[in-house]
């Protein structure tokens, strides 16, 4: 703000002064909005009344119902899509369609289409100071077109296909007979449009329809010339008789050379099993044989006479020779009638292979006929793919001419739209609404009056009150998010004031608050230097020492640990001593500082105005731009940055994700949180496997079981105590200035 008084000085708006003024005023105030409401409701009753009503539409395709052709396919359209409905809003408000309105309601009688022919006073006056074009000089249908169109109102329902028609006029009646009538004539339009489309399809079809019987009958008439004079005579729907005697010579040269193949291994089998001597009674063209079966019935029926024989009488006796002898007889009778069979066997192959020859050369005539019917088959497919395409082109047009006269009827062509909600005559005036009009002018003299009153107070500067210089608060709410202090230096206090932040959300102020000013790392060296000049020493064998804390946490191989100092700074210096300590082992160490006085930041940053863990949280800075060298040692620190906490708290809850990831690239990574609780310290790490170091110098043994016993309810039973100090965390004392 503008300073006040003879200096230059901070001031401030006094709300409590702004509110008196309006209230001192208040009779003003409410007299002004009564009047103007009084004045607002004789006005808004003065008005001429005006009535509106609205009928909508369903843009579908719609076709009729054939009760004749009921079997007549037709092709399924498409739905509109919003640039149709869209194209359909502008028909509705063509100029063809609402002339044709106003024809049909004479609306050219009416004197609210045409208020021009009465003109006021003041239109008189405008118009002979030539500030006004005579409105009598345009026709009266533009007239009353101008007037309809002020009226009128076509929209599309939201996401759907519905259009609205909505009208206005002073005329109940009227206000619902121009949407109905409106909708009545687009629909006539449409159909009227349908009926000239098919009609105009149906005469353009008539003398293509006779063109193409022509083609058809010539495109047929040449492939039955061209068929009867290339000899390709048609078996079936895919074969000619060439190709089939082609296909028949084949099967039969198959056969005959099967026979041949048969006759011939016969033969020979035959062949040798005489030349052998073998048997031949297991060769099936032998056994087969009527001749040679009754023989072997003969020589059966004598070895069974010589069988029976053979019990009386001996080999010597002379039936006994006889029948032998026919026995004999009978054998070479089988040997002479199995040559024969042999023979015939080789007759039939030979009759065979003369057959496969005359097939053969019967077959190469038949391809040599083939080879020339293929080529003349070329020329036929060519004239029959003419013919049907030509007979599929007639075919088509013939539906389509159905079709089209089929819809040369009025009522066999709908419109593609159907009226789904009829105006209907209104009971009461769409506008004046006197009460909502009363109502809004007061509220709006009411706000615009107090406002008034306010600006005056502001300008006059009774509204303004001079800021003291004393110590300024941060805002609350910004750190109770994470549990930790708030960086009391982004105010600019004074040396010598010692401030306290609490947030005022339920969290312990005695957690939430640090003692912090620009001097704090002075008084921390000056309170070594007088600790040195006392002779006093640190106990470097105190068992909860820097060194070791240090050799626990490099024993237990932690990642990941949560330094808190009760205590405030003291604490937080012992952290920085101990990740300086680690360093000088040879671990990899990097440490956040979460503190609220940033005093981490000063003892191991080069500058304080390093981007650091708030422009982290904040997204205002990556990885690699907040994480920078200690100044005495080869540890890493995440300075407190300069982003806004109160922002940056918010994502608290990402320090978790932010220590996971730096735990990749360190051995340890150190988070210093400064005189945190333990709910807040739970949250900030995920109720994780960290190591929790208390950093408490001089330690209060009644807090610590507090605090312990604090940590152990969230789940934390193990905490490192850090108490004691070492030589090197005073050398490094001295050099934080």
């Amino acid at each position: 703000m503008s300073s006040v008084g003879n200096g230059h000085q901070d001031v401030d708006i006094d709300l409590a002064q702004l509110f008196r003024a309006v209230w001192h005023r208040k009779a003003r105030i409410l007299a002004a909005t009564a009047l103007v409401g009084c004045l607002a409701f004789v006005g808004a009753s003065m008005l001429s009344p005006k009535y509106s009503s609205e009928a909508r539409i369903l843009i579908e395709p719609r076709e009729p119902n054939f009760s004749v052709q009921g079997n007549l396919q037709t092709t399924a359209e498409p739905l509109p899509d919003e640039l149709n409905i869209v194209s359909q809003v502008q028909l509705l408000q063509s100029v063809d369609l609402i002339k044709q309105v106003a024809r049909d309601l004479k609306l050219y009688e009416l004197e609210e289409f045409d208020p021009d022919t009465s003109p006021s006073g003041v239109s008189d006056l405008l118009v002979m100071l030539g500030l006004k074009k005579n409105p009598l000089d345009l026709a009266p249908e533009e007239r009353v077109l101008k007037a309809f169109q002020e009226k009128l109102q076509v929209y599309q329902v939201e996401k759907s296909r519905v259009i609205g028609i909505q009208f206005t006029s002073k005329d109940p009646k009227l206000a619902a007979a121009i949407p109905n009538a409106i909708a009545d004539v687009y629909r006539q339009l449409q159909s009227g449009a349908k009926l000239d489309s098919n009609s105009d399809a149906a005469r353009w079809l008539e003398p293509e329809i006779a063109n193409l019987r022509e083609k058809v009958r010539e495109a047929e008439q040449k492939v039955a010339e061209y068929r009867a004079s290339t000899g390709l005579m048609p078996i079936g729907e895919t074969t000619n008789f060439s190709s089939q005697q082609l296909s028949d010579i084949s099967a039969e040269l198959a056969r005959v050379r099967g026979e041949r193949a048969d006759a011939e291994a016969k033969a020979d089998n035959v062949r040798n099993a005489l030349k052998s001597g073998k048997s031949t009674d297991a060769l099936v063209a032998i056994t087969g044989n009527e001749a040679i079966q009754r023989l072997k019935a003969s020589e059966s029926e004598i070895r069974s006479k010589i069988a029976d024989l053979s019990t009386t009488l001996l080999d010597g006796h002379p039936q006994m020779k006889a029948l032998r002898s026919q026995l004999s007889g009978i054998r070479e009778q089988i040997t002479a009638e199995s040559a024969k069979i042999a023979s015939g066997l080789e007759n039939d192959a030979n009759v065979a292979r003369a057959r496969e020859t005359q097939l053969i050369q019967q077959l190469n005539t038949v391809k040599a006929d083939s080879a020339r019917a293929g080529t003349d088959e070329v020329g036929l497919k060519t004239l029959e793919r003419e013919a049907v395409a030509q007979r599929q082109l007639l075919e088509t047009y013939l539906a389509r001419y159905r079709e089209a006269t089929t819809r040369l009827d009025k009522n066999a062509s709908p419109a593609d739209a159907r009226v789904i909600s009829n105006a209907t005559e209104p009971q009461e005036a769409s506008f004046p609404k006197v009460i909502p009009i009363t109502i809004v002018a007061a509220l709006a003299t009411l706000i615009m009056s107090a406002v008034v009153v306010m600006l005056a107070e502001l300008f006059s500067g009774r509204a303004l009150r001079p800021v003291s210089p004393a110590v300024r608060r941060e805002e609350p709410g910004t750190a109770e998010e994470a549990g930790v202090a708030l960086p009391q230096d982004r105010v600019a206090p004074s040396a010598a004031t010692t401030q306290t932040v609490s947030t005022g959300r339920g969290l312990p102020a005695s957690l939430l608050s640090v003692q912090a000013d620009e001097t704090s790392a002075d008084e921390i060296e000056e309170d070594v230097k007088r600790e040195e000049d006392a002779g006093t020493t640190p106990l470097d064998g105190n068992e909860f020492s820097i060194e070791t804390v240090a050799d626990y946490l490099i024993d237990s191989r932690a990642r990941i640990a949560f330094a808190i100092s009760p205590s405030g700074d003291d604490g937080s210096t012992a952290t920085v001593m101990l990740a300086r300590e680690l360093d000088e082992r040879g671990r990899k160490v990097v440490l956040i500082d979460m503190t609220g006085s940033a005093c981490p930041t000063w003892l191991m940053a080069a500058r304080r105005d390093l981007p650091g863990i708030t422009d982290l949280l904040c997204g205002a800075a990556p990885f690699s731009e907040t994480i920078h060298p200690d100044r005495l040692s080869g540890a890493d620190v995440i300075p407190q940055g300069n982003s806004d906490v109160r922002q940056a708290m918010r994502g608290a809850d990402r320090l978790s994700m932010i220590a996971d990831a730096l735990a990749d690239a360190y051995d340890l990574v150190l988070v210093e949180c400064g005189p945190a609780n333990a709910e807040s310290v739970a949250r900030l790490s995920r109720n994780g496997d960290h190591e929790i170091i208390l950093s408490a110098p001089n330690p209060d043994e009644q807090e610590l079981v507090e605090i312990m016993a604090a940590f152990e309810k969230v789940g934390y039973s193990d905490l490192v105590l850090m108490s004691g100090t070492s030589a090197r965390s005073s050398a490094a004392k001295r050099s934080a200035a």
